[in-house]
């Protein structure tokens, strides 16, 4: 056998070898992730509103749905609300969002809890009657209402949400939490 044969059979069972190793002592848990980032990178900007400490206390004013309507955005002199299961937001500080013609315009003037629950911007979603979501939409909007309740003044209730909804609500206060 001469030198290159054997250096050939010697790399195909090297080669192998030296691969398997290598994943064995490389398949530990990944490198730390850094806390804090290195002092030339700058932070990445979120597109998620941070949490507010300076909200206002909140409010229980009634609002109908049809009164809701008139803070859709659509008249710069007045606030934009939107309302999730039943509470009312202030989110004009938002409006580049909430606004006409905005991409979130959509939950503007109402109470869209269903179309929240689902992540959906159609228009039939965009109801309050959430009661036919499952147990994942449910918890979707549950989320949406604790992100809005830690970034928005709470400025009032809709008293006169669907019964569906509003039995949906006491259901759901009723029933012990797990």
């Amino acid at each position: 056998m001469d030198y290159l044969t054997l250096f050939q059979y010697a790399l195909v069972l090297i080669l192998p070898a030296a691969y398997l190793a290598r994943r064995y002592y490389l398949s530990g848990s990944p490198a730390p992730i850094p806390t804090t980032a290195p002092v030339d990178e700058k932070p990445t900007k979120s597109i998620m509103q941070a949490p507010r400490d300076d909200l206002a206390p909140p409010k229980d004013d009634p609002f109908t749905l049809a009164q809701l309507k008139e803070f859709d955005g659509s008249d710069p002199s007045k606030p934009i609300y939107v309302s999730i299961k039943g509470t009312v937001f202030d989110v004009s500080s938002k409006a580049d969002v909430y606004g006409l013609g905005r991409s979130y315009n959509i939950f503007a003037g109402k109470d869209g809890s269903k179309g929240l629950g689902m992540s959906s911007l159609k228009e039939e979603h965009a109801v309050p009657d959430y009661s036919d979501l499952n147990d994942a939409d449910r918890k979707v909007l549950d989320d949406w209402h604790a992100f809005f309740t830690k970034r928005y003044n709470i400025v009032g209730r809709v008293t006169d949400l669907p019964v569906s909804a509003v039995k949906t609500e006491a259901e759901a206060e009723a029933s012990p939490s797990l």
